[in-house]
């Protein structure tokens, strides 16, 4: 049977970027064996449905090129491939369990629910749940006699229906990372399948539809490993082989704990894909460092594109132990994907965002400036936000700056180099540093009572490139048109 594996998420909240890896590794999973990837939408959770969600979820992918086989866009011979539209499938499914005698009707109220585990928690049960050892006094198809069980149902009565789950058993499966797992019945509880809306929970529906859209291998988040036994007494109860199972290692924040949206807004890390996209990131460095986290090519490779990716992933290679989220490790990642990039693509992509900003440039000029500045920005957006000194005049100069560089003789000397920079020929950075020089040596001053507040006047910041390589770039009008206006604002 040919591979075929799903990233399913569920339409709750916008793409997570722990979301996007377990979608990379089930793209680079399928990809490597000549597979098909299914996109399925997961979207039976209505008391948490996200509206734009879904659009979310596609253009996510899109953007980061993981492209799907078959899913709600593409359809395919599986379909439908949003759950809320396969609700029959999973009523019938309901109906096989409870026909077999491997799931039930429950009628239990919210009250009757919450005084049985309030009771249990009073008896000091760490974990009180809806299981073998309770569900005989409570109010379900097990407890009531079949005609009564009927005239509730056909009454309308408001119920669910639940697995049952045999006690004293061992549930065992092999995962593709952890290697063979077990869990015992005791501690799995009788969850509910079809919800009192009609619709089913994630347990069933999973099941169902990776039954019948012939899932050959599971790889989703370590998240999920404890519903894996829920999972697998469905398989065994409706006589289905299960797929293969992988679960995948947590994504830890710096300080520890699972990357999450609260430890986001304390740390600072975006944990939405569409954050990433708005900052400026590049989607093949966000893919590259991705698979890093958890996987290894089994050397001290780190700069891998798509294509190199695939050819190389396999689930042998993926670790079990949870992998911490760096922002810095990302920043790296995009830096050097960015200086591979060719020229003319780094111009187009640099320019798009500085229009963005409203800063207009010629693609000559900017390729000039992307020679002495692509070696120091982190995103392409870092030109506009870090460097706006390369196409507008500074509006204002660094007030440290100017306490720490601005001397008496600044006003004297940068007006002499203006003087200098005025006839040099050529008019580029070996020249111009060593006019600067030779007036340093004539006025008896070392070259940095120079260097730090031209480039103050030229850049307003006392940081950047190289001094003459500015000069250079920014051209002989523009240089003096700026150190004039120092000279005149900062005076003596």
């Amino acid at each position: 049977m040919s591979v075929r594996v799903r990233f399913a998420p569920s339409p709750t909240g916008y793409l997570h970027i722990g979301g996007l890896r377990t979608a990379l590794y089930n793209y680079l999973f399928a990809r490597r064996n000549g597979g098909t990837l299914v996109l399925r939408i997961e979207d039976t959770d209505r008391a948490r449905f996200v509206a734009d969600a879904e659009s979310d979820i596609l253009e996510s992918l899109r953007w980061s090129g993981i492209d799907v086989d078959e899913g709600p866009e593409l359809g395919g011979p599986f379909g439908p491939y949003r759950q809320s539209e396969r609700s029959a499938l999973y009523r019938d499914a309901a109906e096989q369990l409870i026909a077999s005698g491997h799931a039930y009707y429950a009628f239990d109220t919210p009250e009757a629910l919450d005084a049985m585990r309030n009771r249990l928690a009073s008896q000091g049960s760490s974990s009180p749940r809806y299981d073998a050892m309770t569900r005989m006094e409570m109010t379900n198809s097990l407890t009531l006699d079949a005609n009564e069980v009927s005239a509730r149902l056909s009454a309308g009565d408001p119920h669910v229906v639940r697995l049952k789950v045999n006690s004293g058993q061992d549930i065992t499966f092999t995962d593709a990372i952890r290697g063979q797992v077990t869990f015992r019945s005791d501690e799995v509880d009788d969850q509910i399948l079809l919800k009192s809306d009609g619709l089913p929970t994630y347990h069933l529906a999973n099941v169902v539809d990776d039954h019948h859209m012939e899932i050959t291998h599971v790889i989703r988040g370590e998240e999920w490993l404890s519903s894996t036994p829920k999972h697998i007494l469905l398989y065994r109860y409706f006589g289905w082989a299960p797929p293969e199972m992988a679960h995948l290692p947590l994504i830890f924040s710096p300080s520890g704990g699972k990357l999450s949206k609260r430890k986001s807004e304390i740390e600072g890390i975006p944990v939405f894909v569409r954050e990433y996209r708005q900052i400026g990131y590049e989607a093949d460095a966000l893919v590259n460092y991705l698979a890093f986290l958890g996987w290894n090519p089994g050397d001290d490779r780190e700069l891998f594109s798509k294509e190199e990716l695939i050819s190389e992933f396999s689930l042998e290679r993926v670790g079990s132990s949870g992998v911490q989220f760096s922002i810095d490790k990302l920043k790296w990642y995009n830096e050097q994907h960015l200086r591979s990039l060719p020229d003319t693509e780094l111009v187009t992509r640099v320019q798009r965002d500085l229009v963005k900003r409203g800063i207009e440039t010629d693609e000559k000029y900017l390729t000039r400036v992307l020679s002495v500045m692509t070696d120091r920005i982190s995103l392409a957006a870092d030109l506009a936000s870090q460097a706006r000194y390369f196409f507008e005049d500074p509006r204002g100069y660094d007030e440290a700056g100017v306490k720490k560089r601005w001397k008496g003789d600044s006003a004297e000397l940068l007006s002499a180099y203006a003087g200098r920079l005025a006839s040099i020929e050529p008019f580029d950075a070996a020249t111009a540093e060593t006019a600067l020089r030779d007036l340093a040596d004539e006025q008896k001053v070392g070259a940095g009572r120079i260097i730090h507040p031209v480039r103050l006047a030229l850049s307003g910041v006392t940081f950047g490139p190289g001094l003459f390589e500015l000069i250079e770039v920014l051209g002989r009008e523009t240089c003096l048109r700026r150190i004039r206006a120092a000279v005149d604002t900062l005076g003596h």
